[in-house]
């Protein structure tokens, strides 16, 4: 049975924001694995997604065959594909006291579609409490890059490109700023992590920033370069 940090008899809520290309996917796999071993039930998931009726949300969203899209009609995709995530899997996964871990959650729409698109955001916080019935994350990772590289460069890596990144560098300069406000605004529930070192050095950032919510991530609990190396086998491409 999973234990649990912060909630009484529910489970514990985290998500991961930022840029494409930061690393989000590959840090919530090994987080993921960590807290796996100590005996957790984790729940790991991605938005929009998730589900099965928010997969099909998410292919018409991001395809960059669908460039017509009004900045207004992906605003509601994306909170209807929300809707569906936390009343099918994040609600009942927390009540029966997993962890939960988003790649993505409100805060990119905030930053895409407040920030990036100049759509109301007053709006986007009404929009995205109705979709959620007001949950929000125990903690959020904003994860971020100062090593100079270019995001294009990052996404470029990438064999397989969505519709948002072909927006232009004024549209993302802008997303970043939206980032930026968020976390000044909140700087209770987000942590920032700079992804810019190495990959082991990024994990305990992490691992640090979660300290409160697990302890044992950071008391020795954890055999943390033998967890990387199982971890980094089990990936290999």
């Amino acid at each position: 049975m999973a234990r649990n940090k912060s909630r009484g008899d529910d489970g514990v809520f985290i998500t991961f924001e930022g840029d494409d290309g930061v690393g989000k996917s590959t840090h919530i796999r090994f987080l993921s694995d960590t807290l796996r071993s100590l005996g957790y039930e984790v729940v790991s998931l991605r938005e929009p997604g998730g589900t099965s009726i928010g997969e099909q949300l998410r292919a018409i969203v991001l395809d960059p065959n669908n460039p017509e899209i009004a900045a207004k009609a992906e605003l509601l995709i994306y909170e209807a594909a929300r809707a569906q995530i936390v009343c099918e899997v994040i609600a009942p996964a927390l009540k029966r006291g997993a962890v939960v871990l988003s790649d993505r959650f409100i805060d990119s729409t905030v930053a895409y579609q407040g920030y990036g698109r100049g759509l109301d955001i007053s709006f986007i916080d009404a929009a995205n409490k109705f979709a959620t019935s007001g949950l929000m994350p125990d903690k959020t990772l904003l994860m971020t890059c100062s090593d100079g590289t270019d995001r294009l460069d990052r996404v470029g890596r990438r064999a397989i490109k969505d519709r948002l990144d072909g927006a232009d560098k004024d549209f993302h300069d802008a997303v970043s700023r939206g980032f930026s406000e968020i976390v000044a605004s909140d700087r209770g529930r987000i942590d920032v992590v700079d992804t810019s070192g190495a990959r082991s050095e990024t994990a305990r950032l992490i691992f640090r920033a979660l300290d409160d919510l697990f302890p044992e991530l950071n008391d020795g609990s954890v055999d943390f370069e033998e967890t990387l190396l199982r971890f980094d086998q089990a990936h290999k491409h």
